[in-house]
């Protein structure tokens, strides 16, 4: 079942593979355009989450404030976290999924690249039985050895490119397939010429393959890791994957090689395109941001202006009105106390012309 699964997923690649072989008639320049298309076809889906990434670093301050914070308190910290990351729209986990990808084309290539008449070139198995007959006819020796014998497809079509005049034609879909690229032979593993080392170019560049890839996915992988915060698990991924691209660069055929100098390159330049152009659009963003919070404390504080100065009217027409009130009721009173004294001494028109103690009967009898 599994290798059902795994030869439907081989075939897209070995025609894309295949394709591209057919176009320019050189392997190593095959693989090199594979891997820029599978990056150009991924590249939209990593946009939104090389951006959230780039965001994320940007917020390391606040994150660490919160741990500080709530250090003691994990529960509390994670839904700080939680709360900061939905209001800031970052998904922390949004860039594992890319990072993944890589490794199931790499094992799909391998396929491809080891089994080049069944994956490659698309050959039933009974048919490569009967190629491989024709080839020992004409002498060819399968692999005695089980290491060796792993890679005997390999063998087999370098066979067939060697004597390509008595196979062309003979057999559906099959292809003149030369592993060669700039003087190196692809389908070799660079550990079983170590032996032949210096040897001239064909062996110090295979020896070199490796090296080349392991140092281009390092300085790939300390672009990535700038920004972000330098821990224990983050620096040794670091320098593990580097290490494992030398070890399986070794000891896997030359042409995975080119694979990764190809996928660190690109991945490379991607990152650092990727980088200056989202930082620009952040720092926009950023400027953006603080524009909109200062015209927000700007309009704030032109509501509190306008609700101060409603109150302070208010206060003022409350005072006139206590102020016109307490006024006419002094008046009231006022015309009262005046109408008592006034009557009791008016002679004609003035109040007080007969004083307060007058009396008409005082001096009566």
């Amino acid at each position: 079942m599994f290798a059902t699964i795994g030869y439907y997923i081989c075939l897209p690649f070995a025609a894309l593979t295949r394709l591209f072989y057919s176009l320019t008639g050189s392997y190593g320049v095959a693989l090199i355009l594979f891997t820029l298309l599978v990056k150009l076809v991924m590249l939209p889906f990593q946009l939104k989450s090389k951006k959230s990434m780039l965001r994320m670093n940007r917020m390391q301050d606040k994150v660490k404030e919160i741990q500080t914070r709530y250090a003691n308190n994990r529960d509390k910290m994670q839904m700080e976290m939680s709360e900061l990351y939905a209001r800031e729209g970052i998904n922390p986990m949004s860039g594992c999924l890319w990072s993944l990808i890589p490794f199931p084309i790499l094992i799909a290539l391998y396929n491809i690249i080891r089994y080049p008449l069944h994956y490659f070139m698309s050959i039933p198995r009974d048919v490569i039985a009967q190629i491989r007959d024709m080839a020992t006819t004409l002498g060819y020796s399968a692999a005695s050895n089980v290491q060796a014998s792993a890679y005997e497809e390999i063998y087999l079509a370098k066979f067939v490119h060697e004597n390509w005049a008595s196979f062309d034609g003979k057999f559906q879909g099959l292809i003149d397939l030369d592993y060669h690229f700039l003087g190196l032979d692809l389908s070799i593993r660079p550990s079983d010429v170590m032996g032949s080392f210096p040897g001239g170019w064909p062996i110090l560049g295979l020896l070199l393959l490796p090296l080349i890839a392991a140092g281009i996915q390092l300085v790939f992988s300390m672009v990535t890791m700038k920004g972000q915060p330098a821990n224990g698990s983050s620096k040794m991924m670091m320098y593990m994957m580097p290490l494992m691209t030398i070890w399986m660069g070794y000891i896997l055929p030359a042409a995975l090689g080119v694979y990764w100098i190809a996928q660190s390159a690109f991945s490379l330049v991607q990152e650092l395109a990727l980088n200056k152009h989202f930082n620009k659009i952040l720092d926009r963003e950023e400027t953006d941001k603080e524009r909109q919070k200062r015209e927000k404390r700007m309009a704030k504080f032109e509501k509190q202006k306008a609700i101060m100065e409603q109150q302070r009217a208010s206060l003022n027409n409350e005072d006139k009105s206590k102020k016109k009130k307490q006024q006419n009721h002094n008046n009231k009173k006022s015309g009262e106390k005046h109408a008592s004294t006034n009557e009791n001494g008016r002679v004609g028109n003035r109040p007080y012309a007969r004083g307060r103690a007058y009396s008409d009967e005082h001096y009566g009898k």
